[in-house]
């Protein structure tokens, strides 16, 4: 993507009062990389298909190469430090051509030699953008929040089917990259023109 692009697609992500402080990271040939330095803690960056689950659900592993998706992100400070370095590490992963079980691998092979950091404390990010595609046919979804919470379960939330617009676990339940997703109102959609 263009940077200019790529920069208000990235801020899309989260509320103005957010986004307009926030770090913005653009992915380049060697990963992503500051554009711009924020004030707040917390960074914004658009994650491609290399992002897709690490272990669940397994069919979303096959985004690693669907080079449709853009998700705009916005992490808050601490998911800045203990959750972004998962999703740099597997865009780096998938840049080198590996395949969603060689990412997989790579990531928890990382995690436990410690050389990412440990996932033990809730933390969230905003994906507000109207402007998302979060490919595989899903395309534009709901403008939500992701929390990223450690080894929590769907039951944690009363088993909600995977794609309703209701709080569920979506990626890697029971797993220290367990994420849940908390659908917002479509009227809070922030459009990047």
């Amino acid at each position: 993507m263009a940077a200019g692009a790529e920069t208000a697609l990235a801020k899309s992500a989260a509320p103005p009062n957010v986004s307009d402080s926030a770090t913005i990271k653009l992915l380049t040939s060697s990963g992503y990389k500051v554009a711009h330095q924020g004030t707040n803690g917390f960074v914004c960056i658009v994650m491609r298909g290399f992002a897709a689950p690490t272990y669940t659900p397994a069919q979303l592993r096959d985004l690693v190469y669907d080079s449709a998706l853009r998700a705009p992100i916005c992490f808050d400070p601490n998911a800045a430090r203990t959750v972004m370095p998962f999703y740099e590490l597997r865009t780096k992963l998938g840049m080198e051509g590996k395949a969603p079980e060689q990412i997989a691998a790579g990531v928890q092979a990382a995690y436990a030699k410690g050389e990412l950091p440990k996932r033990i404390e809730v933390s969230f990010a905003y994906m507000w953008s109207a402007d998302q595609n979060l490919g595989g046919g899903v395309g534009h979804w709901h403008p939500h929040m992701m929390v990223f919470s450690p080894y929590y379960e769907n039951s944690s939330f009363g088993n909600n089917p995977f794609g309703a617009p209701l709080p569920q676990v979506t990626d890697d339940a029971g797993t220290p990259f367990a994420v849940v997703v908390i659908p917002v109102d479509e009227k809070l959609a922030i459009k990047t023109n």
